[in-house]
Order: structure tokens, then sequence, then C-alpha cells
């Protein structure tokens, strides 16, 4: 049997080959760099069906070879190829019910794949997001086909990235974008190891494939390219910026030394702690970690975290908490400080102004009311609501409807459980629109899950409980981050050009074209969706699976939510990669990339103070200030995904505030987050009744249950919106 074929090209149709191979002997195929090209026609397909006359298996001797057929398509068939040849690969693997055998199999294939060039063996052409080492070069040749070369470090990825050649190389470039990582479901051949880091080989290189393909499609067509998002490359030896936004964010990571002095000496003095949101200004995180160094009582978090270290602080003798957030996160932190019993330490915020929220001003809006008015007609009715909301908000909801908060870390969990708890329950999520659709939007998902994967996510739940409650989950449809609200189609869109194959990164509270983008990226170990802790657990969980690789990679990660936690990223990565250096090993190299949305672009200039112009961030009207050098400016501070209220968090407000206590001369009294002196249309005190949902949450977080109180409160509210005490 011949061990090659040659393939004559017609202008009416061509001739693709299945041919047999020894495991031993490898065609000789020729291969290609970006300098050199093919010859006229040298595709060979590799599609491996074994004979139907003896079953394979290890104790049929013959079980390596491939039979050999000739197949004539005509160029109107060309579309059907690769799903024919897709679907033969998938019964090849299904025909072999051993795993020993289908081991041997994915090892002849990695025998016969064609030799991989040095030259083209360099990092941009690794592929992202597979245990072993992957390379991937691509070309579009003369007759408009893809032309595909991979190779790997490991034996069992060789063979997988082998089979996929045997299906894609050649095809025509619509062919290839055409297939689907769910597409590829069926290989998962249970090879022995870990499941699911298989899985996401097939997959990873896949995408790979289709963003090479993609690229060399636009070139072809002679289309401008998108200009790459600015980003931030981490190192063990520094940072390197591209971008004017990455080199404004840049400048303030390593702080003037100065200004860190002065801050901690002030703090050190006076006894007071500081709690800080991750959006903060990059400036201010710069100094505020920097200055941690020197005085342990700073802490830089997501919300809910914010006000336990409050506690934390008091106990350790500080006086003073100066909260840099917005105003429910200040409210949230004197609230749990007095619940604690430190109702002496004072609690200051940052400006004299309002420091809003555009999901905390939806919540606090007629219309929400109006919306937990309905809630409270319907039995059995939760009301979840979002941390993200002030103390007044939860206060007034929580005596129309039984309410619980909840993160963007824990909602779905809430959510679960409390449908397993209590019996034909409605539950009321808000305010936050884009997680609520994307909270159904998972839920739905599921239903088509097996229910040994729901149970993954939540041990009571299966297929059909999914669906049962489906119907019962409803979310407000008017309430959205101003700052999420940029990751919409335009950016996904560029991501899905440039950066498919990166680590992808999501806050749940960003519109369903990035969740969905990041789902799909985390179903193949590639993406994270949640909240900003979540988000920077899986940057450090992935570097140091790097690290432990011990050989030179580059990670690249979208960061799909507020830009002002590229500090707390590069500090986190900077300690993982200094531990590495000092102990000699790999190199890793950690790409941020911020994106960009046209929404945030300034158009004003720098000289153009009186008639800038304005944007609406819930009542307050903000001026547009003229962003860093080539456009890519944002909301009133230029930059991207930027959270104009958090930017009201200045260095000099904090280090104002602080020369200031204590306040004797109520020179910042404005400044002061002050105790809620009204009361709920009930009489009962606002910050107690407030800090019900949040103790709710805590007794959910501690035991995995709902608290008896909240689920009997929920059985007894009666059609009037009254509970039965």
């Amino acid at each position: 049997m011949e061990s090659s074929a040659t393939i004559s090209m017609k202008a009416s149709s061509y001739y693709v080959y299945r041919f047999s191979v020894s495991p031993t002997t490898a065609p000789n195929r020729s291969h290609f760099s970006h300098k050199t090209q093919f010859p006229s026609f040298s595709f060979r397909s590799l599609n491996c069906v074994h004979s139907d006359s003896k079953p394979i298996s290890s104790h049929n001797p013959n079980f390596s070879r491939i039979s050999c057929s000739a197949v004539a398509f005509s160029p109107s068939l060309t579309t059907d190829l690769v799903p024919a040849k897709l679907q033969h690969l998938i019964n090849e693997f299904q025909s072999l019910p051993e795993t020993i055998d289908r081991v041997k199999r994915v090892l002849h294939y990695a025998s016969v794949l064609p030799p991989f060039p040095d030259s083209s063996r360099v990092d941009s052409n690794r592929v992202m997001g597979c245990t072993a080492r992957v390379w991937l070069d691509a070309q579009l040749d003369h007759y408009g086909k893809m032309r595909f070369l991979t190779d790997s470090d490991s034996e069992i990825t060789r063979g997988f990235c082998a089979c996929l050649l045997s299906v894609l190389d050649g095809a025509a470039p619509e062919e290839v974008l055409s297939v689907k990582t769910e597409d590829l479901a069926a290989l998962n051949v249970g090879l022995p190891g870990s499941e699911r880091s298989r899985v996401n080989t097939w997959h990873n290189v896949l995408v790979s494939m289709q963003k090479r393909t993609k690229k060399l499609v636009a070139e072809r067509e002679g289309k401008k390219p998108f200009d790459p998002f600015p980003s931030l490359v981490i190192t063990s030896e520094g940072i390197q910026a591209k971008g004017s936004y990455a080199e404004a964010q840049a400048r303030y990571l390593l702080p003037d030394e100065s200004k860190v002095q002065e801050l901690v000496n002030v703090l050190k003095e006076k006894k007071i702690g500081v709690v800080a949101h991750f959006y903060m200004d990059p400036e201010v995180q710069g100094v505020l970690t920097a200055a941690q160094k020197h005085w342990p009582h700073i802490h830089v978090s997501d919300s809910l975290v914010m006000a336990d270290s409050a506690v934390n602080m008091a106990k350790a003798g500080c006086k003073f908490i100066t909260v840099l957030g917005v105003d429910f996160m200040s409210e949230n932190v004197r609230a749990i400080l007095d619940q604690a019993g430190f109702g002496e330490v004072g609690v200051y915020r940052m400006s004299k102004e309002r420091i809003g929220c555009s999901l905390a001003d939806a919540a606090s809006s007629p219309a929400y009311m109006n919306y937990l008015e309905a809630a409270s007609r319907s039995p059995n009715s939760l009301h979840v609501v979002y941390i993200n909301t002030s103390l007044e908000t939860k206060a007034y909801a929580h005596e129309l409807v039984p309410t619980i908060t909840c993160t963007s870390s824990n909602v779905v969990q809430t959510i679960l459980k409390a449908f397993t708890q209590i019996p034909d329950l409605n539950v009321w999520y808000g305010p936050d629109s884009y997680m609520g659709a994307n909270i159904a939007k998972l839920f739905q998902q599921m239903t088509a899950m097996t229910d040994d994967e729901i149970t993954e996510v939540h041990p009571a739940h299966n297929r059909d409980t999914i669906r049962a409650l489906l119907p019962r989950l409803h979310y407000y449809q008017d309430g959205t981050c101003i700052v999420h609200h940029l990751f919409g189609q335009e950016v996904v869109d560029r991501i899905n050009e440039m950066y498919c194959d990166a680590f992808l990164t999501a806050h749940l509270e960003v519109p369903g074209e990035m969740f969905s983008l990041a789902m799909e990226a985390k179903r193949r170990g590639m993406g994270v969706v949640g909240s900003t802790q979540n988000i920077l657990d899986f940057i450090k969980q992935r570097v140091q699976e790097a690290l432990d690789r011990n050989v030179n990679d580059q990670l690249q990660f979208v960061l799909g939510t507020e830009s002002g936690m590229i500090t707390s990223i590069v500090a986190a990565v900077q300690h993982l990669l200094g531990s590495a250096k000092s102990s000699g090993g790999a190199k890793i190299n950690v790409e941020i990339v911020f994106p960009v949305s046209s929404d945030s672009i300034t158009r004003t200039s720098t000289n153009s103070s009186p008639d800038q112009e304005s944007v609406e961030a819930g009542d307050i009207v903000l001026p547009v200030v003229p962003g860093v050098s080539s456009g890519e400016g944002c909301s009133i501070h230029g930059g991207c995904a930027s959270c104009p209220y958090m930017k009201m968090n200045s260095l000099s407000s904090l280090i104002k505030v602080c020369q200031h206590l204590p306040d004797e001369k109520n020179a910042i009294a404005s400044y002061e987050a002050e105790r809620f002196k009204h009361q709920t249309p009930s009489g009962k005190s606002i910050a107690d009744v407030g800090c019900q949902p949040i103790l709710h949450m805590r007794h959910f977080q501690t035991t995995k249950e709902l608290p008896e109180k909240l689920v009997n409160d929920v059985l007894h509210l009666n059609t009037n919106g009254k509970t039965i005490s």
C-alpha cells in the first residue's frame, strides 16, 4: 500500500485521499514558514477510518493500519468536506472501546504529524491555555485554502494536533471558521490523566487556528486590522506599557516615595485605617500598595470585604477608618462597625460631594420600589439584592419583601440554594439588569448539561429542577453599571478578532455579549466570569500554573472589568514572578489587555474647557475631560473602563482628611459617614433593618444555608406584602 499520494488540481474537481501509513513512517509532507510557500498543491487528508472487516483493538496486529480510499469532490461539495472528515474522526475513536486502544491511536496520529520547522518554533506561535507547549503556524495558500502546521512537546498533545490537522488542513477559510468548540465534544477520547485539560487542548488549538484564519483572510482582502487594545506586559524584570492609556496606568505603579512616606506618617500618628475598592485610581492604589509595607491597616478589596477589614482594624486599635469608594460602601462600613460594637470609631469618605453609583441609584428609584411592590404581591417571594446598593435601599426593600444580599461571586449559589430550601419559590433579583440576564442565561444553558455536570455546580439540582426554576426567576430590567456597560458588541467583536485565544475575564455585570464570550472561554479553561476577587484569583492561578510547568511562557489576559484592578493584578503577578526569579525558574511574560469602547473615547481637545461635552451618570452630569494621547479617554478621567465616581477618591483628598483628624473644628464634617437618623415606614432604624439582609448573607456564606428566620419570613409573606409574625 502506498505511503503517500499525489493530488492533482483541476478546475472542475480535486481529489482528497484517505491513505494508510505505518506508525513508524511519516509522510514526506512539504512544510512552510512565513518566508516559504507551499508547493502547487500537496494537501493530504488523514481521514483515518478503520476497516469494517475486523474490530480495531490491541489484539489485532493491524490495528494501526488505516484503510485507503480516494474520493472525488466537486467544488460545490467541499463545504461538506470538513463535517464529513470530523465525523469520520469521531467514529474512529468511538469504535475503540478500550482506553489503551484510544491511547495508541492518538500516539499513532502523533507519529505521522509532519515535521515542524525550527524557525516557526517561536513564542508568537504558542497556543495559550494548554498544559503542554503547543506551537501553531498557518498560511493561506494561492488556492485560497488554509494550511496549518503544529507541534507539541507532549506526544498525546501532538496526536490531538494531528487529528485537527487531518480535519482542517487544506480546508477553505469558511470551513475552518464554521467549526465550533462544541463540535469537538465527541472527541473527548477519555484518556487517563486530567480529562479537562485534554478537552481544552482540542478546543484551544481550534480557536487559535480560527484566529489565524481570520487574520490571514483579512490581510488577503486588504482590510485594515483593528488597532490593538492598550496593555501592560509584566515580567520579573519590570513592566512594559503598550498604548498611551497603559502608559498612564504604569506611571503610578512605582509611586513617589515622598507621598508614600507622608501618608504612612499620618496614618501611624493618628491610628487611621484605610479600606479601598479595587477600582481606585492607579495613583491612589500605587501609593496604598507601597504604604501597606509600612502600615498594615490598609486593605484594597471588593466591596464586601471592605467592611470586614474595617472591623479588624478597629479591633487592632484604629480610631478612624477612611473609605475610598462610593457612598454605599462607607454606609456599609459605618453600619457594620456599629453592629460590631465600634460605634466610637469614626468613618470618613473622600469628598464633601455625593459619591454615587449608577447601580445604587437604580435601586433607590421609584421604578425599583414598584418592582418590589409587585414582588410583595407574589407568594413565596425572596428578594436577592446586589451588595452594591445603599443601606437605605436594603432597609426599605426588606420591609417589602424578605431580602438577602449577594455578591457577584455568590449570587448563583444563593439563588440555587434558595430554590432547594423554599417550595414554589419566586426569586426577584436586582438591580443589575445585565447580571440578572446573565444568571438567567446561565441557568438556561444548564438545562443542556448532564445531571452530573449540574451536580458539580450545585449538588441538589438536576436538569428537571433547573427547568422548573426558570419561570420563577425574575430580574429588574432597568439597572446597569456605567462602566461594565462599555463591554458591548463592539468590544466583543474586537476581542473575537484579536484576542479570542487569550484568557478572558469578565465581571458578572457585563452585557450578555461579553458574558457569552467569557463563558465559552471558561468552558475550555480559558476564562472566568465572576467578581473582582474571582478575576484576580483566576489570573494568579494561571500564572502559578505556568510557573509550575517551569518552561518559558507568555500569558495574555483580557481584563473585562474596571481598569483600576490593574494595580492589584500587577502587585500579585510581580510577587509570583519575583519568587520564581529568585529560585532560577522559567521566564513568564504576563500581558493584561484593557478593552476600549468607542463610547469611552473623548472627542474634545485639551483646550476646549468652555465647550466640554458632558455625560449623565445617574442624576449627576459629569464633564468629559480629554484623555491621554491617541484618543484613549474615558468619562472624567481618561482611560478605558474607568468609573468616574470612583475617581472622586483622590490621593490629595485622603491626605487632607487624615491631616484634619480628629476633626475637633468640624472642618471636614461633610466628609463623615453619618449614621442614618431616619426610620423605615414601620418605624424601625434604617441601619438595623438594612443590616439584616447583609447578616442573612453572612449566615449563608458560613453555613451554605439560608437562615431559618429568612425562610420563615418568605413562607409567611401574605399578598399584602406583610409578614405574619
